[in-house]
């Protein structure tokens, strides 16, 4: 599924215009990444899952090319931990 799909998907079944759900859309992707740009920012929608920043630290690597090693700077990464819902509704198993 695509954007335009999810929002199409999401004015079906919330019964609003597709206008109305591309802003919401557009609001939750807007307001969970500037709450992950805060430091320690972290967005938990229960059951769904938490969006997290974590950091990577620097280390050293291989360029495939020439073989050559480089460095890798140290950097920020989003991160999704699924949560319990959606990891048993993914997996097919049945909720305790």
């Amino acid at each position: 599924m695509n954007k335009s799909e999810l929002i199409d998907a999401i004015a079906k079944d919330a019964g609003i215009t597709k206008v109305a759900a591309k802003a919401a859309l557009e609001s939750f992707i807007t307001n969970v990444t500037s709450t992950l740009k805060k430091k320690d920012g972290k967005v938990s929608l229960v059951g769904f899952g938490t969006f997290s920043v974590s950091e990577r630290a620097a280390r050293q690597g291989i360029n495939p090319a020439t073989k050559k090693p480089i460095k890798i700077a140290a950097k920020k990464v989003a991160k999704f931990k699924a949560g319990a819902d959606l990891s048993h509704a993914v997996s097919g198993a049945k909720k305790k």
